[in-house]
C-alpha cells in the first residue's frame, strides 16, 4: 500500500486511507485542478522579470512537487500551516525586500498580510481573504495576474515622470520669480501650463 500511495502522490493526489481495527481497507486520491492558465502565467511572469516564484502549499511535498511540475514552478514549500506560510513569507520578504502573494482561501489570509503586496482572486477568494489582500483581481482568471502588475509598473513610470517633470519646473519658476527673470504673472501661468503638461501625461495610462 505504500508504494500505491507513494505513486498516487508522485501524480498530484492527497491520499486518504480507510481502515478499520484490522488495518488499511482503501486509499481514496483527491486531486486539485491546475487552473487553465496557470502555467501560461508562470511563463509570463517570468517574461515580466519576475525570478522567483515559490508555491506555499499545506499539501505533502510528493503532491506539491507534482504540481508545480505541471505548472512550471521550480521551487515549493510543502506541509506548512496558515502561520507556516505567513513565517515563510516573512523570511522571503526579509531575503528579496518586496514579495507579493497571491491566493484565494482562508488559510491564505495571514500570508497575504505579511506579503510587501497581498493578492487574492476575487471570485474564488473566501471573504477574509479579499479583506485581507491589498489588491483583488475581480476574475476567476490567473492572467489577470500579469495585466495588474503591467498596469502597476505603468503606473509607477508615469507617476515618476511626473514628479520628476513638476520639480524641475518648480526648480526653474521659484528662482525666475524671485530674483525677477520673469514676473509673477507668468510664473503662475507657467506653473499652471506645466499641470496641464502633468494631467496629459497621466491621460497616457488610459491607453491599453
Amino acid at each position: 500500500m505504500t508504494t500505491v500511495i507513494e505513486d498516487l502522490e508522485s501524480n498530484g493526489n492527497t491520499t486518504v486511507v480507510m481502515a478499520d481495527p484490522t488495518g488499511p481497507l482503501a486509499v481514496l486520491a483527491v486531486a486539485d485542478t491546475i487552473r487553465p492558465q496557470a502555467a501560461d502565467t508562470i511563463h509570463r511572469l517570468r517574461a515580466l522579470g519576475v525570478k522567483h516564484i515559490t508555491m506555499l502549499t499545506g499539501d505533502n511535498p510528493r503532491t506539491a512537487r507534482a504540481i508545480a511540475t505541471r505548472a512550471g514552478i521550480d521551487h515549493v514549500d510543502a506541509s506548512l500551516k496558515p502561520e507556516d506560510k505567513a513565517a515563510r513569507i516573512r523570511q522571503l520578504v526579509d531575503e528579496h525586500h518586496h514579495v507579493a502573494m497571491v491566493g484565494d482561501g482562508i488559510n491564505d489570509a495571514p500570508p497575504l498580510a505579511a506579503a510587501s503586496v497581498g493578492i487574492a482572486m476575487g471570485t474564488a477568494g473566501s471573504d477574509i481573504a479579499l479583506e485581507t489582500a491589498d489588491v483583488a483581481l475581480m476574475a476567476d482568471d490567473l492572467t489577470r495576474l500579469v495585466t495588474a502588475i503591467t498596469i502597476g509598473r505603468r503606473t509607477r513610470r508615469v507617476v515618476t515622470q511626473n514628479l520628476i517633470l513638476s520639480l524641475i519646473i518648480l526648480a526653474a519658476l521659484v528662482p525666475a520669480a524671485l530674483f525677477g527673470v520673469i514676473g509673477l504673472a507668468a510664473a503662475v501661468l507657467a506653473h499652471e501650463l506645466s499641470e496641464l503638461v502633468v494631467i496629459l501625461n497621466g491621460t497616457r495610462m488610459a491607453k491599453k
